[in-house]
């Protein structure tokens, strides 16, 4: 839930996130299909609260959170509900942008979702008080860093990496973000995108979902277990219109 890049590519999108989690955070599930009121949603499943950070629903709209909104805050627990049970219910919906509209966020930890709804990108922060929602241009790529673990500093030395990687890599492949996503950095372990704080904070798994031209392409790395996992889902009532 802490680095996300959304790269549009013709008729499809790749949407690629690393969870940076805590060392005692149990292992998520690979992605799989899982039936809900409007269709299946597709999501790697958290292994403590059963939530979501990266979930994209069989018509091909998608919803990605990071930790935190606009500064890092300080946990007040106990929480209403987990951020991941939050995702589900925007997702599960036929509009995941009129769905974080709607639902009532009061006692919910901070945080920002990056949502792709019927061929348009949102990005949609709620700071623990308040709503941000903000439309953003979906034909060129974004880069965003969790406010809880990465400062303004950092957030824009990641996005100069980001920028720079794309003028090499103008029409990427989901192989190539991957790398991206898993090598990118200048060797401090603290900041590049595979971040490791001394083995307490550290990057567990790196999720892409290629969205388009009829299906859903997941790659899921499991970077604790060094195992990559592609599964290939069909999309449903598209969203995304060829």
């Amino acid at each position: 839930m802490c680095t996300v890049t959304f790269i549009p590519l013709n008729k499809r999108i790749l949407l690629t996130s690393n969870r940076d989690e805590k060392h005692w955070r149990a292992a998520a599930s690979i992605p799989e299909a899982y039936p809900a009121q409007t269709g299946k949603i597709i999501f790697p499943k958290d292994g403590d609260a059963g939530g979501t950070w990266f979930a994209v629903h069989e018509n091909g709209n998608a919803v990605v959170f990071l930790n935190g909104g606009f500064i890092k805050h300080v946990p007040q627990p106990p929480y209403r509900k987990s951020r991941g049970l939050v995702l589900l219910n925007l997702i599960d919906h036929d509009s995941p942008y009129q769905a974080f509209q709607e639902i009532q966020l009061e006692d919910i930890e901070p945080f920002t979702a990056v949502i792709w709804d019927e061929g348009k990108l949102f990005e949609c922060r709620w700071d623990g008080r308040e709503k941000h929602p903000l439309p953003l241009a979906a034909d060129i790529p974004h880069i965003w860093s969790s406010a809880t673990l990465y400062d303004q500093e950092v957030v824009i030395k990641r996005r100069n990496w980001f920028n720079e990687w794309l003028e090499e890599h103008p029409y990427p492949t989901q192989v190539e973000i991957l790398d991206f996503h898993q090598f990118t950095g200048d060797g401090d372990q603290h900041n590049d995108l595979m971040m490791n704080r001394d083995g307490k904070v550290f990057t567990v798994s790196v999720t892409s979902a290629l969205i388009g031209e009829g299906s859903i392409i997941f790659e899921y790395v499991d970077v604790r277990e060094a195992k990559t996992t592609e599964r290939n889902f069909p999309i449903i009532n598209a969203s995304i219109k060829a």
